[in-house]
């Protein structure tokens, strides 16, 4: 342990406080909570202290990483954590004399240009701090809208997010969350229709779902519209390479997951809220918007704009009481954009989709192996195991394969259902690894 405090100091700070000692300062914690001694280690110099971290970092077994449900392993470029390694975005904190920080500004604004273009969209703000939250920001602005209190969501919907939903809005009871059942894994137009009436605010469109699933968009937006009804895409902006934007098939609001552009895993965060909509829509949305404008001597700057935060307004008149957004995973997400291209974009897509059919393929030929779900879908898909999923997932593990997620922490019915998801990251060798695991447990 190192400590920064000599006895001097701390006697010199007990003194300031009026007391005697450390132990009457800490006299109102009950003595059995209160450690005696700790066993420290002895002290190590710097070369064996490295030596023994390696040492607890080789224990780690690597694992080929066959598991998304919102968190997937894309590869991020060195060059993205170089940038944003630099101390002027490392250590920047939030622009409070925005205009002074015109740097800042225009990583923002160029973070905003890119998810506008990548989702067909005009306007789109800051970040948030996740995709559940975007979703949960953009429901609260459609129900605002309409001035109706009824939020339509497919079982296709993440189940997570959900659960944020109802955290959201469990409180004050509105709006009114129901959930349309998927028993095919998409989202049945019929279904949908019947439950649309003039108190629906909105419907939810996942595209790919929660099980990788892509659903009829066009059509589901139309039928929704048509009933006076606004529509969010939930799309992983990454799919968005080889698939239409929501902006071109009718969606009204656009939100997704952006841990998928420049941001490792990071053991589940910090993460990244993508939130775009119509340029109708823009004043309802949450948090942070940067713009483009010149000065009084015609010079381009840019200025934090349409602030609709309880920070800057009257609270009753606020969008949300959210007041940050992920500016470092944000700049993360731009230069990765930018280094990809719409081009370089594209592949990274088609390499997720070639990869995640071929393995589908494979491991649906296994004897007791099947796919759960017709149609199409980009880089998950759900397997049916002849055995309960999280024997699989336990199995696999020993041979160093991350097999994907057992459906069964969401639902009790799909205990043998796995969700597995393939990015550019998977090889050929782990692929084949992975449908020989399998082998084991065939019939």
């Amino acid at each position: 342990m190192y400590s920064s405090h000599t006895a001097t100091d701390r006697e010199e700070m007990l003194r300031a406080i009026g007391v005697a000692s450390l132990d009457d300062l800490l006299a109102q914690i009950p003595g059995d909570l209160r450690a005696a001694h700790f066993e420290w280690p002895p002290a190590l110099s710097e070369p064996e202290l490295m030596a023994h971290a390696h040492a607890l970092a080789a224990r780690n077994q690597p694992l080929a990483c066959f598991a998304g449900a919102g968190a997937q392993d894309h590869f991020v470029p060195a060059a993205v954590k170089a940038l944003i390694r630099r101390g002027e975005f490392l250590t920047a904190y939030t622009p409070y004399q925005a205009e002074a920080s015109q740097g800042t500004l225009q990583a923002i604004y160029e973070f905003q240009s890119s998810i506008c273009a990548l989702y067909g969209m005009d306007a789109a703000n800051a970040s948030l701090y996740d995709g559940a939250t975007a979703l949960a920001e953009a429901v609260s602005a459609a129900a605002r809208i309409t001035g109706r209190n009824k939020i339509l969501l497919p079982e296709s919907l993440h189940p997570e997010w959900r659960e944020v939903l109802k955290t959201y809005f469990g409180a004050k009871g509105e709006p009114v969350l129901e959930t349309i059942s998927c028993p095919t894994g998409r989202l049945d137009v019929s279904a949908m229709e019947a439950r649309l009436d003039e108190t629906v605010a909105a419907v939810v469109v996942a595209t790919p779902n929660f099980f990788g699933l892509l659903e009829d968009a066009p059509v589901l937006a139309e039928r929704a519209h048509g009933r006076g009804a606004l529509v969010v895409a939930v799309a992983d902006p990454v799919s968005l390479g080889v698939l239409e934007a929501p902006g071109h098939w009718g969606a009204d609001f656009a939100v997704g997951e952006g841990q998928g552009l420049g941001n490792p895993l990071n053991y589940g965060g910090p993460y990244l809220g993508l939130l775009a909509c119509r340029k109708a829509h823009m004043r309802h949305i949450p948090g942070r918007i940067c713009g483009l404008t010149t000065d009084a001597d015609g010079r381009r700057g840019f200025v934090l704009t349409l602030q609709a935060r309880e920070q800057h307004i009257r609270r009753e008149r606020a969008a949300s009481n959210i007041c940050s957004n992920e500016a470092l995973c944000a700049l993360a997400a731009t230069i990765h954009l930018a280094l990809l291209g719409p081009a370089g974009l594209k592949e990274m897509a088609e390499l997720c989709l070639d990869k995640a059919h071929r393995l589908a393929e494979q491991a649906a030929a296994v004897p007791g192996f099947r796919l759960c779900f017709d149609g199409p879908f980009f880089n998950e898909f759900v397997l049916e195991c002849p055995v309960p999923a999280e024997r699989v997932r336990r199995a696999l593990l020993k041979r160093g394969l991350l097999a994907g997620v057992p459906l069964g922490r969401y639902v009790t019915t799909r205990k043998h259902s796995l969700l597995v998801c393939v990015t550019e990251q998977r090889t050929e060798e782990e692929c084949e690894r992975f449908v020989a695991a399998l082998g084991d447990f065939a019939p």
